[in-house]
């Protein structure tokens, strides 16, 4: 349960659908219909709030108003739920050790097919995935923010930024990126926490345009071992209090 005033706000996980979700969980649910509804409330969420701000079209919306993106049903998805409605959420794709560059949504990104600063960034995200790979460790591609206006410049912001980090050492510790906004600053408050720009041969990887979104990105590495010390125990809060957070599995 989130501290503060609004004491029925909590957290809630969806777990990717066809994965083993670690015993550390108290609360596992095996709900398809549950998964299903909060995906929709989730996705529904980022197309208001990405409409709102210029960053999508009414076309790239479903029907219903929903932002759709192929790796939801297979990503970890960190809520803030209150009375049955999604204020926030963000989306972590976990993959195992040995996974490719090529498997990763950054592979597409306008900065990866940049002639002058796609061989950089492929070269230095295949160098953390090979460390991850020689630490056993699994790597994380996190992103589909999104957070009520109201929430943005609070405490909650700050909590689902970190998210990357808590559910990181929960699934054993993990290195991972995030291909964030400049716009609301987001990658400056994912650097803030403890996250750092891609390096390749001493020159720092650049913010790009991304002209799907309409706005700046910058990709934005990090090591869920390591968040800033000032953050460490809000981390490790958050840690505890998602072990006691529903887990909502889909058969």
């Amino acid at each position: 349960m989130m501290s503060g005033a609004h004491t029925s706000r909590s957290f809630v996980l969806l777990a990717p659908v066809s994965i083993d979700v670690p015993t550390a969980f108290e609360q596992v649910a095996l709900d398809s219909a549950g998964h299903a509804g909060l995906l929709a409330k989730l996705q529904r969420l980022r197309g208001n709030l990405y409409l709102e701000d210029g960053a999508i079209e009414a076309w790239q919306l479903t029907g219903d108003g929903r932002h759709c993106v192929d790796s939801d049903e297979g990503s970890w998805h960190f809520l803030s739920v209150e009375d049955d409605q999604v204020l926030g959420c963000a989306r972590l794709r976990v993959f195992d050790p040995g996974i490719p560059f090529s498997a990763l949504a950054v592979a597409q990104s306008a900065q990866a097919l940049n002639p002058m600063w796609g061989p950089a960034l492929r070269l230095a995200i295949a160098r953390e995935l090979q460390r991850a790979q020689a630490e056993r460790m699994r790597f994380i591609e996190a992103g589909g923010w999104a957070l009520l206006p109201e929430l943005r410049c609070t405490t909650e912001a700050l909590q689902i930024a970190l998210g990357s980090f808590a559910v990181g050492e929960l699934l054993g510790g993990c290195l991972g990126l995030s291909t964030a906004t400049v716009r609301h600053g987001s990658a400056s408050i994912l650097r803030r926490l403890g996250g750092c720009s891609f390096i390749w041969e001493d020159t720092i990887l650049p913010p790009y345009y991304d002209a799907s979104y309409r706005c700046e990105m910058e990709v934005v590495r990090f090591d869920s071992r390591s968040p800033n010390p000032k953050f460490r125990a809000m981390v490790d809060k958050l840690q505890g209090d998602l072990l006691h957070a529903p887990v909502v599995c889909r058969a």
